[in-house]
């Protein structure tokens, strides 16, 4: 089990995506640097403010870093643009790539439509925590 420091205790928690295996994909792209911003539907429970932080977990439920909100914008998903489909950091990163993903994904959520309301957010990353495990 990883060891959540003090400091970080009673900050709201989620795991990014629809299940483990992209919850833990998404995660690896927030640790490597790759991903700075995600979006969800804006009636989503998880919407954010600039300063807040999150606990990131994996597919297993496990905290593994914390991130800060730097910015929170609202804008459809037919408005959402390059530079910010690249720092969501999935696939080559590039637009046609996000809008195909998020069409999948909110379409796997019974959501999609093509004037849907998004909060985008950008976020940095805080710190990742270490594993306490002791191997055997």
């Amino acid at each position: 089990m990883i060891s959540v420091p003090e400091k970080y205790q009673g900050l709201r928690s989620f795991a990014f995506g629809d299940g483990p295996a992209l919850a833990d994909k998404l995660l690896d792209l927030v640790i490597s640097g790759e991903k700075t911003a995600t979006c969800s539907t804006e009636d989503e429970p998880n919407t954010s403010t600039p300063g807040e932080r999150w606990i990131v977990l994996d597919g297993r439920g496990e905290a593994r870093c914390v991130i800060e909100t730097i910015e929170v914008t609202y804008r459809r998903f037919a408005e959402v643009d390059a530079a910010f489909a690249y720092e969501e950091g999935e696939g080559d990163r590039s637009l046609a790539y996000w809008r195909e993903a998020h069409r999948k994904y909110f379409g796997r959520l019974g959501r999609f439509s093509e004037d849907m309301m998004l909060m985008c957010e950008r976020f940095r990353l805080v710190e990742v925590f270490a594993d306490q495990r002791v191997a055997p």
